[in-house]
Formats: C-alpha cells, structure tokens, sequence
C-alpha cells in the first residue's frame, strides 16, 4: 500500500443531494425479504469490449497509468479507494464493490427481476453502481446498507449516499425504514 491519493476512482458522477433527497422521499419504505438469494442469480463480469470484462473495465477506469496485457488483466498501475483512503499498486489488493450489494438489491425488489435484469444490475458501468476499492473493506462491509455501514473516510459519505439512492431510484428499489432513516441523515449534511 502506498500513501496518499495518487489516483482517484471514476465513479460516475452520482445526482446532486438535493436531487438524492427528492429521489428518496419517492422510494417506497418496505422491510426486506433474502428468501431464495444466491449471487449466482446475479451474473458477473460480462464482456464489456473484446477481451475486456466488467472487472477490467472498472479496474482500467478507476486507476492510473494502468496497463493491461491481451487478456486485458491490468499488470500495473494505482489505485486509490475512496472507502479508506488507501492506494494499491496491485490489481489483486482491488476488489470491484456493488455500491448497492447484490443481495440488498434482491431484498429490495431484484427478487422480481429476470436473470437478464439481474445481470445489467450487477455490470451497471453507467450509473455509480461499481467501484474499485480496498478488497477486505469491501468484504467487511459486505452486503451491508448505509444503515449498518459507512466508508471510513467522512468526506466520501455524501458520494457515496448521493450514489446509493440515484441507483436504488433508478432500478425502483425499496428501502427499509433504518436505511431511509440513516439516508436521510446522511443527506441532510451534503
């Protein structure tokens, strides 16, 4: 691990707050359901370009000077993770987060989606849906909601919400009342 952010993630630009909090007062509260949830119902890393993947993708997007071989795994390069604050010169050190998880996505709706919705979900490279950052971060925070889990590095909370409500707006998600509550906390400091 090197010190300092000599590279930045490129997550896509999530909405404003004040957009954020108009979008979650439209969310519908409901409690959520992990019946029949398995990660295999959620394909991942499908093909972006040639060889490419969703993992190299995001990988090449959220570092810098990052090279690649044919099979388009990134050799070297830096990256920086806005959860912690931490860079890595190792894709290996570099997991791709499901800002929203997989499994609260299916507790919130995804349930009722078909295999090939469930797939554009979890290869999202539009929205802020993906981002690489710190792999055991990421484990820890696991399929955690703002309510249970936060990145460390407070600067980043107000993206990192403002990111989490445009995605569960866009896919017409349901939050659950500790969520909204803690969403709406977070937002009101943006």
């Amino acid at each position: 691990m090197l010190n300092g952010p000599a590279a930045s993630a490129a997550l896509p630009t999530p909405v404003s707050a004040a957009t954020a909090r108009t979008y979650l007062a439209s969310l519908t509260v409901a409690a959520e359901d992990r019946t029949g949830y398995n990660r295999d119902l959620f394909p991942t890393w499908s093909t972006i370009s040639g060889t490419c993947n969703t993992r190299e993708y995001i990988l090449k997007r959220d570092g810098t000077n990052v090279v690649t071989n044919s099979a388009c795994t990134a050799t070297s390069g830096s990256w920086f993770s806005p959860y912690d604050g931490a860079t890595w010169t190792a894709a290996s050190d570099l997991d791709i987060d499901h800002l929203v998880p997989l499994a609260e996505a299916w507790d919130s709706g995804a349930s009722a989606w078909t295999t090939a919705q469930r797939k554009a979900f979890a290869n999202d490279i539009t929205r802020p849906q993906l981002i690489a950052v710190t792999d055991n971060v990421n484990q820890q925070k696991s399929d955690q909601d703002p309510a249970e889990w936060m990145p460390s590095v407070t600067s980043y909370r107000c993206t990192y919400v403002r990111a989490w409500v445009q995605v569960k707006f866009y896919y017409d998600l349901t939050v659950d009342p500790a969520e909204k509550s803690a969403l709406t906390g977070y937002l009101a400091n943006c």
